[in-house]
């Protein structure tokens, strides 16, 4: 379903405002060479839930930050309510999640330029299996 115009604004606000967030607190937290993007902010009809969609450099890294945020999602949320408090007036719930969309993105144009074969190498019919 389409979002209204007021979900898409305040899908906006919160994407910008989280992007400032995540960052300084990466960076607080000593973790250097990190690189935090919010890709997508999603907010339901009744303005109650977001969902954040975020991609994170390097990968290797993306599960341990997303459970450090997910610990922090209650001092996250009250920073983001201090930073809108004049521009919303409730702040949704948040949910993280990984945005995985480039490394998908990234499979396909290997898969069309013949480097991941699996006529060649089986072991690949494993990874393109949904569950």
């Amino acid at each position: 379903m389409e979002q209204s115009q007021r979900q898409k604004k305040i899908g906006s606000v919160l994407q910008s405002d989280l992007v400032d967030v995540l960052q300084r607190a990466a960076k607080d937290g000593g973790l250097h060479g990190v690189l935090i993007s919010v890709t997508k902010v999603n907010v339901t009809v009744d303005l109650s839930i977001a969902k954040v969609y975020l991609s994170i450099f390097p990968n290797n890294k993306a599960a341990e930050l997303l459970e450090g945020i997910k610990a922090n999602t209650a001092s996250i949320r009250h920073e983001l309510a201090q930073r809108t408090r004049n521009q919303l007036r409730r702040m949704p719930e948040l949910s993280f999640y990984i945005d995985d969309s480039l490394e998908y993105i990234d499979g396909i144009e290997r898969s069309l330029k013949g480097l991941d074969n699996p006529i060649e190498d089986p072991d690949l019919l494993d990874k393109r299996k949904k569950s």
